[in-house]
């Protein structure tokens, strides 16, 4: 799954517009459309996006022996 379509699908579950979406983080919804598009949504833009939307977003490498190298916050 695209990183548009993960946001687009959390912005249906909490009945939220992508536009209204891209207000709240602070871009206008012309410019956040065009990022969705080309699919080039930043890892700063989705950790706010988790945030406004009051959700947790995980990033991270899984080892095989279970270890996990995750992005900090």
């Amino acid at each position: 799954m695209k990183t548009s379509d993960m946001i687009k699908e959390l912005c249906s579950k909490k009945n939220i517009s992508v536009s209204e979406l891209a207000r709240r983080i602070g871009q206008t919804p012309q410019n956040f459309g065009k990022k969705m598009k080309r699919d080039t949504v930043t890892l700063d833009e989705l950790k706010q996006i988790a945030d406004v939307m009051g959700v947790t977003f995980e990033q991270s490498f899984i080892l095989p022996d279970g270890e996990q190298i995750k992005i900090g916050n």
